[in-house]
């Protein structure tokens, strides 16, 4: 009675298993890199944005302090011993708009590199997060500068009867006018505040 061999093949099923785990991985990481390459885009070009308000909000500081600062004007009938003249550093208020301003356009330029890391890796958070922070504390000091000094430029447009304070930009019309710009103006750059903290929350958000 002869005897039957038998033999059992091992080697190909395992090939395959093997084989399909690769291709799964590989699936994965392809995956993985295209939705890493589409948000790190899509942040970049947030980046690019934020950048740029940045250049803008510093021309805005920049303009509404030295506005202020420069903002004076004499009424033409004096005498030898008394003359009416008005200037920024005749109100605290005024001085304090001038120093908050002044070191929130520093702040900006400091603030450009980190901005520009932003830009470079748009998917690291650490930049990101020191810019949303920053700008956090900047914009309240730069909000309390320009309400402070608004209601300075109102009681000099309208006064207050109340206390029989009155007007003085029905004399002094320029002064008004360049004190008035310069809080418009400082307005503007809380506003490209608000809208840079919205831009770092939506990308750490996104994180």
């Amino acid at each position: 009675m002869a005897k039957e061999s038998t033999t059992i093949e091992v080697g190909e099923p395992s090939t395959m298993t093997k084989s399909t785990s690769h291709v799964v991985v590989d699936e994965k990481k392809k995956k993985g890199f295209v939705v890493a390459t589409a948000g790190g885009g899509y942040k970049r070009g947030l980046a690019i944005f934020d950048f740029l308000l940045r250049l803008a909000a510093i021309v805005t500081t920049i303009t509404a302090s030295s506005v202020m600062y420069t903002a004076e004007e004499t009424l033409p009938f004096f005498t030898q011993f008394l003359q009416f003249q008005a200037g920024y550093d005749d109100f605290a208020t005024f001085q304090f708009f001038v120093i908050a301003i002044a070191m929130v356009a520093s702040y900006l330029v400091l603030s450009l590199p980190f901005s520009i890391v932003t830009i470079i890796r748009p998917l690291a958070a650490a930049p990101r997060l020191i810019l949303l922070v920053s700008d956090t504390v900047v914009v309240t000091l730069t909000t309390s500068a320009a309400a402070a000094a608004a209601a300075i430029v109102y009681l000099a447009h309208n006064g207050n009867p109340n206390t029989n304070w009155l007007p003085i930009c029905q004399q002094f019309g320029d002064f008004c006018q360049a004190v008035s710009s310069a809080v418009v103006a400082a307005s503007i750059a809380v506003v490209f505040f608000i809208v840079l903290i919205v831009i770092s929350a939506i990308v750490l958000k996104r994180h």
